[in-house]
């Protein structure tokens, strides 16, 4: 499918009505994000790169889960209509509702028409988390369920390259693991970035393919990462406070956990940006967004040392 006049008519086909006003949108460098409008409604097309083929049903596992977020009060758009066969579309798709909102991180944190949002955003994270992990981890088919310290050792291993700072955090994981038995489904990459906001606060929770089985604390943490900070200083998303936080979630949890993870998923970002530059530079995937983040390993070695205690 070469073009944007083709994939109008495939989605006309598809949809049964009149497309209009294809555009592809910026940002996501795994998933291409398109609007236009059926019959006049604006939607939102989310589709894995052309020529990728058969996928083990990503889009239909991310549109299970949007559905089951939304029946226990996770704000999502609606899902219109999904398919992981690529022959009408080219590719794997999920065509949901379009929202209005916000996802630039720049603009969120900084700009006068979110500056009451971001007063409360951090409490509504910890709400909308909240809901989120009182969904059973089989609450949707297909989630993987892996130790993830085990996981990003063998990952780096693989890699074959010296990361000092990166062996140092894995001893210091191994040695402080949370005694922990709670299981949810967890969002994966629920940070600043991936949150739709308005004036009054999150509109919609988006990009769910990470999603998986394991500890609810990790969506926490992973909101903490200092990457998702975006240069501002409030360690919660650079919108907020650890007590906020948690005060939205309603407790149960200790600071000492939420720095387990914290610190995880700081590891996890250096070892992912490696894992991107390598696309880039092996010559799988020729991008220069991927070549530029990871050229962010050694910001993420230095956020390793300031966090670990």
């Amino acid at each position: 499918m070469a073009g944007t006049e083709e994939l109008s008519e495939a989605l006309a086909a598809r949809l049964g009505g009149t497309v209009t006003g294809l555009e592809r949108l910026s940002g996501g460098a795994s998933r291409e994000t398109w609007r236009f409008e059926l019959d006049g409604r604006p939607l939102i097309l989310r589709r894995d790169p052309p020529g990728r083929g058969a996928a083990k049903a990503g889009m239909g596992k991310e549109a299970a889960l949007l559905r089951a977020a939304g029946e226990v009060g996770v704000p999502v758009p609606e899902v219109l209509d999904v398919d992981d066969d690529p022959k009408d579309l080219g590719a794997a798709f999920l065509v949901m509702a379009f929202l209005e909102g916000e996802t630039i991180p720049r603009r969120i944190l900084r700009d006068e028409p979110y500056r009451k949002a971001r007063a409360r955003l951090a409490g509504q994270c910890g709400e909308v988390l909240a809901r989120l992990h009182t969904l059973s981890p089989d609450a949707v088919d297909g989630l993987d369920d892996v130790d993830q310290v085990a996981q990003y050792r063998a990952t780096l291993d693989g890699l074959g390259q010296p990361h000092p700072t990166f062996e140092l955090a894995f001893r210091w994981l191994d040695r402080n693991r949370p005694d922990s038995t709670r299981r949810s489904v967890v969002h994966g990459d629920f940070r600043n970035g991936n949150l739709l906001v308005d004036g009054s606060g999150i509109v919609a929770v988006l990009d769910w393919e990470l999603a998986h089985q394991g500890d609810p604390v990790e969506d926490l943490g992973w909101l903490c990462v200092k990457s998702w900070r975006f240069g501002v200083d409030l360690p919660v998303g650079g919108f907020g406070t650890y007590t906020d936080l948690l005060a939205g979630y309603g407790g149960g949890v200790d600071l000492d956990e939420l720095r387990w993870w914290e610190v995880l998923g700081t590891l996890k970002w250096g070892i992912m940006c490696i894992l991107q530059a390598t696309a880039h530079t092996s010559g799988a995937v020729r991008s220069v967004e991927l070549a530029a983040i990871g050229r962010r390993v050694c910001e993420v070695e230095w956020d390793l040392l300031e966090v670990l205690p």
